[in-house]
């Protein structure tokens, strides 16, 4: 038999048999983790496919971001399977992601007890103990819409029928059929870490290690806040009659989708402006701190947040913690030598601490403007006082966190957390990440406003949202309320600037699988042009247009 050559991450060039399938592959070297899945010429690959060529190959685990990936679509369809096997009347919806966790509701007509959330946990150890084969199934378009449409799941039916692709890839354990727009996990063996707690109403949250946690499963933190917005959002979406992408599809083929549009913006208008009523009806109230990761909308949310406090005849003073970045060769730098911009540490805390004394003390201050080109703070124009209305908004990553302004009474602060939280979900078990879709908005500004290449944004955001992880997440169920900043219709918009960016990523990039992966993402959406889009929306931050906020 002849051999192929494989070039490992680290250069090393090895032989094997052709044909030898990459499991096999995987076994002759000595992983610290389960293996989960194989990229092969910079595209992720099963680990049951065969080695037919020369590649260069590396294989994925938990604490790579594609291999982690694998490993929560491995979760679901475990939890799934196991569920049924201890409530085979139940069914599970996957309807939105935490931070390093998934959120699981269950259908089912009874309570569910202690005694039976025991049950399912033995039968999710079970199912891993027993390291069963999840089966990769390519089937015809059409084979796909008749299997969906016989157990009566119109919703991926329907799904399928929006792919213009000929076939679709399914996934089999046991006798559990589903897809989860993944690569899937060899068997079930590899999913040892998570925790299942009970939140009570038929919910549970499954957390797992995130590929910044080296494999640890992390502590419980309640996000209550977030799920509150999710569920507001879906309650919001039912109401609508569109609780799914299909659902949006189909407004845009009747013509309805404007109106669909006016609907969105309506109701994240009213959410801003209910959190400015209530904020300007406590008088205890003096300060608001609004903090998000990066695209969250942070810019168009204090903004508005301020115009609804003048309405209500308070005078909002607009204060950009950014300007207070230390100066660039005084800022930390992170374990690989470069500078740590997402860390507390880099705002010049002094400096803002004797800002907001003497501000305090009634005194006029010129605000600094930080000059991202020299690294340097500047004094800026722009001199503020406070008045016996006036009402401080801080804006800044870590607006949520009281180590920023620690002279701040707590009871006088109100901390706001803005995030895209998009309800909207594919199906039943495939929701839109708030992650995914914060990439899609910043590939689109990137390119827009600095002319980055996808390739450029792709890198970067790797760094970025390892601080989320570490300077913001944190501290997410510590604010008084979190405003959900995505538009539900806006991935029909954003796909028509961001696909031809990502089909531009050529074949030998490192980014070339990430790019595949968010255009088989937006497979599912139809396009809607951007003249629907109000110019005061908060999607102009990142498409153009105006934004007269």
């Amino acid at each position: 038999m002849s051999e192929i050559q494989l070039v490992l991450p680290n250069g090393k060039k090895v032989n094997f048999p052709k044909y030898t399938t990459y499991y096999d592959i995987s076994k002759h070297f000595k992983m610290k983790t389960d293996v989960l899945g194989v990229m092969v010429n910079n595209q992720i690959t099963s680990l049951n496919d065969r080695a037919d060529h020369n590649a260069t190959i590396k294989f994925l685990d938990i604490n790579d971001q594609n291999g982690n990936r694998i490993y929560v679509a491995g979760l679901k369809m475990v939890f799934e399977y196991a569920l049924k096997k201890v409530l085979p009347q139940a069914s599970v919806k996957f309807s939105y992601s935490l931070p390093k966790g998934i959120i699981a509701d269950v259908e089912y007509n009874k309570e569910i007890t202690n005694e039976i959330i025991g049950y399912i946990r033995k039968s999710m150890s079970t199912v891993v103990t027993d390291d069963i084969l999840i089966e990769k199934l390519i089937v015809k378009n059409a084979d796909g819409i008749a299997y969906y449409e016989e157990i009566g799941n119109v919703v991926k039916a329907e799904n399928i029928k929006n792919i213009i692709d000929g076939t679709v890839m399914l996934y089999r354990l046991d006798d559990l059929i589903n897809y989860y727009y993944s690569e899937m996990p060899r068997s079930t063996g590899v999913i040892k870490k998570y925790e299942l707690r009970y939140l009570g109403h038929k919910r549970f949250v499954l957390n797992y290690p995130t590929y910044s946690d080296d494999g640890k499963t992390p502590e419980f933190i309640n996000y209550a806040g977030v799920i509150d917005a999710y569920v507001e959002g879906k309650k919001w979406l039912n109401t609508m009659n569109i609780p799914y992408i299909n659902d949006v599809n189909r407004e845009i083929c009747n013509g309805k989708i404007a109106n669909f549009v006016k609907s969105c913006e309506l109701n994240f208008n009213l959410s801003i402006n209910e959190t400015a009523k209530y904020i300007s009806k406590n008088p205890k109230i003096k300060y608001v701190t609004i903090s998000g990761p990066s695209t969250s909308g942070k810019t168009t949310v204090i903004k508005r947040i301020a115009n609804y406090f003048e309405i209500y005849g308070l005078d909002p003073i607009i204060i950009s913690i950014d300007d207070y970045f230390k100066e660039r060769v005084d800022t930390p730098k992170d374990e690989k030598g470069e500078y740590d911009f997402e860390c507390l540490q880099a705002i010049d805390l002094d400096y803002l601490a004797k800002d907001i004394d003497k501000l305090l003390k009634g005194e006029e201050i010129y605000l600094p403007q930080f000059n991202f080109i020299t690294g340097c703070k500047e004094v800026s124009s722009r001199k503020i006082k406070m008045k016996d209305n006036s009402i401080l908004l801080f804006e800044g990553l870590h607006g949520i966190n009281d180590d920023l302004l620690p002279m701040l009474p707590r009871n006088e602060k109100y901390k706001i957390y803005v995030s895209p939280y998009i309800p909207l979900c594919l199906d039943e078990h495939n929701f839109i990440t708030c992650e995914d879709l914060r990439l899609i908005r910043r590939i689109v500004r990137d390119f827009r406003t600095r002319g980055f290449p996808v390739e450029k944004t792709l890198k970067s955001n790797i760094k970025v949202r390892a601080g989320e992880i570490k300077y913001i997440n944190p501290y997410i169920h510590q604010a008084d309320k979190i405003i959900n900043t995505s538009l539900p219709y806006e991935v029909g918009v954003l796909k028509v600037f961001v696909e031809p960016l990502l089909f531009a990523v050529p074949r030998d990039s490192e980014f070339f699988n990430e790019a595949r992966r968010l255009l088989n993402f937006l497979k599912q959406f139809f396009t809607i042009s951007s003249e629907f889009v109000p110019k005061d929306s908060i999607l102009r931050e990142f498409i153009g247009g105006d934004n007269d906020d």
